[in-house]
């Protein structure tokens, strides 16, 4: 037996920094694909912040550079700091960490590989209709037991948290489920 036997269940997460994220922002390259206004990885990608093949187990969220944040945020990510959460939800914004296991994060990236829907079974075409809407995708997996806790804590702002739920629909935000 080898010493790094446990190494493939390691997370290689990107950091990602919120004053990164307010730069894109304001230099216009970062806009949501959502019609709900909700940034993701898929909208850090498309705007060159990173190649979509470097994410491996997502992305974390951080702190630096929160004190040039000034727009409201949403945004949906699977890791984030508590100065990062402090620093976007004193602007007005709101941030949800979200599990994604390795096919459910393909079928967020790249939805395009994935078989199309049936004209009968799509949305209609529209100003809301995004990519995900034309594709059939596999249903998103729950987090294994050992990343329950922080997905269910409020403190991380966790998408399975029963407040984090009622919060996101007050702020009529897509269901993550």
């Amino acid at each position: 037996m080898g010493r790094m036997k446990n190494a493939k269940f390691k997370l290689e997460l990107i950091p990602l920094n919120v004053g990164k994220v307010q730069d894109y922002v304001t230099m216009g390259r970062l806009v949501p694909e959502r019609s709900d206004g909700v940034l993701t990885m898929r909208d850090f990608v498309k705007a060159g912040m990173f190649p979509a093949s470097s994410i491996k187990s997502g992305v974390k969220l951080l702190g630096d550079g929160k004190t040039f944040v000034k727009d409201k945020l949403l945004i949906e990510v699977p890791w984030a700091s508590a100065s990062a959460i402090a620093a976007i939800e004193a602007k007005g914004g709101y941030v949800t960490t979200v599990h994604y296991n390795r096919l459910a994060l393909r079928a967020h990236l790249k939805p395009h590989k994935f078989p199309t829907k049936p004209k009968a079974a799509r949305a209609p075409e529209g100003e809301g209709a995004t990519e995900h809407d034309k594709h059939l995708l596999p249903k998103r997996a729950r987090p294994p037991p050992k990343y329950m806790q922080y997905y269910t804590d409020y403190e991380k702002r966790g998408y399975l948290n029963p407040r984090v739920q009622l919060e996101r629909k007050q702020r009529e935000l897509k269901d993550i489920l």
